[in-house]
């Protein structure tokens, strides 16, 4: 894992890829800065904000960063979870809510590096899908109905619950800024009509455009529109966040909440632009520290947490980027804006900024894939609405906590109850397959039985196993005279499960019946061989292939099955 991917990405970086780069991370910029702003706005913080945690951490991540094309910088999801943390604190002061939303940034990055220093990345893995598109869907609702309050240009009480939000707003809408609210459905409708007419043009860029100049020369200050004012001109200064070990123990959930959730977001962000330019060029471990040292690093420069952004992502791609570099050219830009051109936004209309976060945040409502599990998967389904009517109506940190719980208890189930399955031979072939599944094609004996189970054997199933097993023993009667159990899916025995299974085939065994392991791998070979059911099951009953244990159980003097299942014992520590 190399500490700076961009040394080995500009060792072989082509100069005609230079301007691809620079129009490629100009355009990011130009969609960027009024996102940032508005996103600022959605974390609590003042516009300016956004700006500033534009700057370091879209530097740092074009150094340590291994997606050419991942578009880092302040995110609805993230700033809307900066809220809920914060706002959930009794902190008194706008300087001490941007105090706290430095530390948070601070705290994000620290614990992304660790995770990343011990690759610790799989954690991620505890995130189900059902669980993110739950959360997400949920969190849209939540912000695109916390901007009302600028669509309508009114006062309104925010809240992280959606049903508390939506009755602040209905009582509100009699105090209806009649400016802002046309204002704010010419930006929706405006940015809807391009995204489909064009995905090309810069849709965000003209209708801040227009806003300005609409408040500007018709003089709609007057008539009480909601503007952004005066933004401070310059770049941050460097500080260290102001550490309290009080606000730190306070801090923590909803640091490792966005910690985990940025970093799901940028893997799947920049997995899915890799498989459009079948690249294979991410690195999971690498892209955590890329991350932390981003958010660690923006801290000292003022900056809220951020993460990846898609829709920015899309764009970076689109635009042609070859390299990490557009990132350092967004950044080029976004110095210029905040060194010259902050007076351009005075007369910014809050409402354009609460309708290019509501037409943004809209397309994280997944219902295709919610419609997909209900056709197919509605234990899922059933995950995935838990979380998002607990995210919509409780809370978002409890919705996710829940939703992991839920997807972590539902695997429990499935490894508890897993694939049981009696084989057989399919006529005219050596294959074996579940004569439930091909009904008259397979060979019966009375006889025999051969079942597979297809999960490892642990506490939480081996008496599911056990129970099925008797099951279908009981079902062959007193004909029975051998069980084959086709180990080929088993790739974990643990000592539970050990001292069940050894108890089982000693019992057969006692009832007059042969037992058999056939295809066992090199680990589960390992457990047997070690544990105590070699004892109670010579070596001579083990086999790699079904077809050679009921060879044996056919003829038990069969020399070409003995020759290769004392190969078998001899390979131990082989597949």
């Amino acid at each position: 894992m190399q500490i700076f991917p961009i040394l080995h990405r500009m060792s072989s970086y082509k100069r005609k890829d230079l301007p691809k780069d620079i129009i490629g991370g100009l355009t990011v910029g130009i969609v960027l800065i009024p996102q940032a702003m508005a996103y600022a706005m959605i974390a609590g913080l003042p516009p300016v904000y956004g700006l500033y945690a534009s700057l370091m951490p879209l530097l740092v991540y074009a150094f340590f960063g291994t997606s050419r094309s991942l578009a880092i910088g302040p995110v609805a999801m993230d700033s809307l979870l900066v809220a809920i943390g914060l706002g959930a604190l009794a902190i008194i002061g706008l300087e001490n809510y941007i105090a706290m939303a430095i530390l948070l940034a601070f705290m994000v990055g620290a614990i992304q590096l660790v995770l990343g220093i011990f690759r610790m990345g799989y954690l991620v893995t505890f995130l189900a899908k059902p669980v993110i598109s739950g959360f997400t869907s949920a969190a849209a609702m939540i912000i695109i109905f916390s901007q009302l309050k600028h669509l309508l240009g009114v006062e309104m009480e925010g809240s992280n619950q959606f049903h508390r939000i939506f009755l602040n707003a209905i009582k509100t809408i009699p105090e209806t800024n009649f400016y802002d609210f046309i204002i704010g459905l010419s930006g929706i409708l405006l940015l809807i009509g391009f995204k489909k007419w064009n995905r090309q043009i810069p849709a965000i860029l003209i209708i801040v455009v227009l806003g300005i100049l609409a408040v500007y020369f018709f003089k709609m200050e007057s008539l009480g529109i909601e503007i952004v004012g005066t933004i401070p001109k310059g770049l941050p200064g460097f500080a260290l966040p102001t550490f309290s070990l009080d606000a730190m123990m306070s801090l923590w959930p909803i640091a490792l909440t966005l910690a985990l959730i940025g970093y799901l977001e940028a893997i799947s962000i920049g997995k899915s632009i890799e498989e459009k330019n079948e690249e294979d060029q991410i690195n999971a471990n690498q892209e955590l520290i890329a991350l932390g040292s981003a958010n660690m690093l923006g801290s000292f420069f003022q900056s809220f947490p951020v993460a990846a952004s898609f829709s920015r992502s899309a764009i970076d791609y689109e635009s042609g980027s070859k390299s990490t570099l557009s990132g350092i050219f967004t950044v080029f830009l976004v110095i210029v804006t905040l060194l010259f051109l902050t007076p351009l936004f005075y007369y910014l209309p809050k409402a354009i900024l609460a309708s290019i976060i509501m037409v943004s945040v809209f397309g994280l409502i997944d219902l295709a894939y919610a419609k997909r599990l209900w056709t197919y998967r509605k234990d899922e389904f059933i995950v995935l609405v838990f979380t998002f009517l607990l995210t919509l109506f409780i809370g978002i940190t409890q919705g996710i906590l829940t939703g992991v719980l839920l997807s972590l208890l539902l695997m429990v189930y499935r490894t508890s109850k897993p694939h049981f399955a009696v084989i057989a031979k399919l006529k005219d072939s050596e294959y074996y397959k579940n004569i439930t599944r091909f009904g008259d094609e397979v060979i019966m004996r009375d006889d025999l039985l051969i079942v597979r189970f297809d999960s490892q054997l642990y506490f939480g199933n081996s008496d599911y196993f056990k129970n099925q097993l008797y099951k279908y023993i009981d079902k062959k009667g007193d004909n029975l005279k051998g069980v084959i159990l086709n180990a080929e899916a088993i790739n974990y025995i643990d000592s539970t499960a050990t001292r069940m299974l050894t108890k089982v085939i000693k019992k057969i065994r006692q009832d007059g019946v042969q037992f058999y392991i056939a295809g066992a791998i090199g680990p589960t070979r390992d457990i047997i061989f070690r544990s105590g059911i070699s004892d109670v099951l010579p070596k001579e009953f083990l086999f790699v292939k079904i077809k050679e244990a009921v060879a044996h159980f056919d003829n038990p003097e069969n020399v070409s099955a003995t020759h290769e299942r004392v190969a078998y014992q001899r390979n131990k520590k082989g597949n």
